[in-house]
């Protein structure tokens, strides 16, 4: 049952944030990291270990992780290219076209992106910036519960817009066609068999197999990301993406069904999922509590479904439809769903969300796979500083300054009295000798 809450309560429970420094991580996930790793060792202990022992082995330590986590051991870590081709003639056909239609609305939404060189010569000389691709990336593309082809296309497409030059996918074990498939349909070559702390351990690192990156993104489960988060200055992230999380704000315009039907398509992820809906209408509420409870009944995760539900999801009533949106914007969601009648005026007042998706229309599965934007959005509340996977992340800006001689002397003087301030006597005295320097 969807519980519904008063604002103070949600406050203290599901409207509530946690790190991953202060997180509590469940029973079963303490129980199963020790029977593998030792009574008593926590997750950021088993990854410590696992990156480690990867830095100082190379392939054989991956080997050793993946027996013992995975239960497999791959021949080859690579998996050839023909066979990523073999997987996209495999599968349906309609399947086929689903994911080049995807593939193509997330280039052409990132190709809008602007990568801006530019210079200026009005401050004495020429100063400006220019933007140079990344040159390797590694993207994890989660495998363990459920293939996610479209988390490929949502991270490759952008990168590829970007003008990176490598990019290598790790993936779990014995990976889905539907993932190769789409590996083939971005023409990416290097799709390498390998998942959870120990992929990341290896783009990281580099091993005898893979070559190492100098930025990983993609989201995976809790071991990936604490991995990503110890690694973080020796590589490049995108962010450290914690459980999937929807917000939906609704009014009396608001179809129940459609409302439940996106709250449980977000439970499904994850037993650590959040799925919350803010309304002022007791009347949607209680509908939508009827419809999750029916709609339930024939969805087959329906046991991850009712874990996300009971303890990090429910209904919040509001005052007013303007109280849920700063509600919302204070709790800082990935998806922020606005069912209401005109969610453009409200949507003004969400200054921090993932992504925002406007009407009933523009449902959040629909980004989940095909609207086009990337389905890698900030979690945990990082909306507040962080954005959804773009070009951006793909590139890096360096500062252009050529400054002429006239500019460069009287700045000297400016600089060389900061740095005597500072007390930087070596950097005053680079300043002086060009402020007093004359042309023989």
């Amino acid at each position: 049952m969807l519980k519904i809450y008063d604002i103070e309560t949600a406050k203290k429970t599901i409207l509530r944030r946690s790190s991953l420094s202060t997180m509590t991580y469940p029973t079963s996930v303490m129980e199963r990291t020790g029977q593998l790793f030792g009574v008593g060792t926590t997750p950021p202990q088993a990854v410590a270990k696992i990156l480690a022992s990867v830095q100082a082995e190379g392939d054989n330590a991956l080997r050793r992780w993946c027996e013992l986590l995975d239960h497999v051991v791959p021949i080859k870590f690579l998996i050839p290219p023909e066979d990523l081709e073999k997987a996209y003639h495999s599968i349906p056909a309609n399947l086929r076209t689903a994911l080049a239609t995807a593939a193509e609305r997330i280039r052409r939404f990132h190709e809008f992106q602007p990568l801006p060189n530019w210079e200026t010569d009005g401050m004495g000389g020429q100063l400006g910036q220019r933007v140079t691709p990344i040159e390797r990336v590694g993207v994890y593309v989660p495998g363990g519960t459920a293939p996610l082809p479209s988390s490929l296309l949502m991270s490759v497409i952008p990168a590829q817009v970007a003008g990176v030059h490598s990019v290598l996918v790790c993936t779990p074990p014995n990976p889905h066609p539907s993932i190769l498939a789409a590996a083939f349909l971005c023409g990416i070559d290097q799709v390498y068999q390998l998942g959870g702390a120990q992929a990341i351990a290896a783009l990281t690192f580099g091993t005898e197999s893979i070559q190492k990156v100098d930025k990983i993104v993609g989201a995976g489960n809790l071991f990936v990301t604490l991995a990503k988060q110890q690694v973080y200055g020796t590589v490049g992230l995108d962010g450290l993406a914690g459980p999937t999380e929807t917000l939906v704000v609704a009014d009396l315009s608001a179809k129940p069904a459609w409302v439940a039907a996106d709250l449980l398509a977000q439970a499904e992820h994850d037993v650590l999922a959040s799925a919350i809906l803010l309304t002022p209408e007791r009347s949607i509420a209680a509908a939508v509590q009827l419809e999750v409870a029916h709609q339930m009944e024939n969805l087959s995760r329906s046991e991850i479904i009712a874990q996300s539900l009971a303890e990090r999801s429910g209904i919040v009533l509001t005052p007013d439809l303007e109280t849920a949106c700063l509600l919302a914007s204070d709790y800082a969601a990935e998806h922020t769903c606005l069912a209401v009648a005109n969610p453009r005026k409200l949507a003004s007042l969400i200054a921090n969300a993932g992504g925002i998706f406007l009407g009933e229309h523009s449902f959040e599965v629909l980004g989940d796979y095909v609207a086009g934007p990337s389905h890698v959005m900030p979690t945990g509340g990082t909306a507040r500083f962080a954005s959804p996977l773009n070009v951006m992340d793909f590139v890096k800006i360096s500062s252009i300054i050529a400054l002429d001689e006239i500019t460069g002397q009287t700045l000297s003087q400016i600089a060389s009295t900061i740095a005597k301030v500072e007390g930087l006597t070596a950097h005053a005295a680079a300043a002086d000798f060009r402020s007093n320097w004359t042309a023989d």
